[in-house]
């Protein structure tokens, strides 16, 4: 496990934040979280930050149990063994990368499978939470693609899916906060800039393509000997 691969891994989650199918129904989805319209955000901004805490931490949960139990699991598995993980772990990247970038079309990936959760509880933060959870359970089309390529990434360093899964999160979490914060502001500054999102599934889809090469060709130590020269040139 290096820097880069955790700098990668929260990357994806502020990549996954910024999707164009995610990133405009944010404020909004956020407010009818805290029981507010929209036209009520710097009003009740307290409450909607609360609430995007706890919807914050639900898919933060998930993504921790997912990671310690991926952790378990590749722990155990022989050294011979983790070599052709590593190289389905490339191929899954490589897979991952080449759809955002928009090379290969996947139907399954393009049609949306987000649990739905019907029920509001009694606690607002409950059903923050609850909602969370089901963000992460989700597998969306923008959300599901950078998601696989993290899981992908896990795969090729056992040991280190937990790590790999809370920077993801981290990146993920933290702009929601941001927009939970600053709701009425976030959504002028989304509506000027949405034209340029499509493209960061491009940039971000072609960087998880070359990472999946050098994990596929076991080559991820590259990016490790890079990083000691770089350090030594700056002593």
């Amino acid at each position: 496990m290096n820097q880069l691969s955790l700098a990668f891994s929260f990357a994806g989650g502020v990549v996954s934040f910024l999707s164009p199918c995610v990133l405009p129904i944010i404020p909004g989805f956020l407010a009818y979280l805290a029981g507010a319209s929209f036209q009520e955000a710097e009003a009740k901004r307290k409450e909607i930050f609360l609430n995007s805490v706890f919807f914050v931490l639900g898919f933060s949960v998930v993504f921790a149990i997912l990671g310690v139990i991926l952790n378990s699991i590749l722990k155990a598995v022989a050294a011979d063994v983790q070599i052709w993980l590593s190289r389905i772990g490339g191929a899954f990247i490589i897979f991952f990368g080449l759809y955002l970038t928009g090379l290969i079309r996947v139907p399954f990936l393009e049609r949306e499978h987000k649990p739905e959760v019907q029920t509001r509880f009694a606690s607002r933060y409950f059903t923050s939470f609850v909602f969370g959870a089901a963000f992460a359970a989700g597998w969306t089309p923008c959300v599901g693609a950078v998601l696989g390529g993290i899981l992908g990434l896990a795969v090729t360093a056992p040991g280190s899916a937990f790590t790999f899964l809370f920077a993801y999160s981290l990146g993920l979490g933290l702009p929601f906060l941001l927009v939970g914060l600053f709701t009425p502001q976030a959504s002028a500054l989304i509506r000027r800039y949405a034209f340029l999102l499509r493209y960061l599934n491009i940039v971000f889809g072609s960087a998880l393509i070359a990472l999946g090469v050098l994990a596929f060709t076991q080559s991820l130590n590259l990016i490790a000997n890079f990083e000691l020269l770089n350090r030594w040139l700056l002593r």
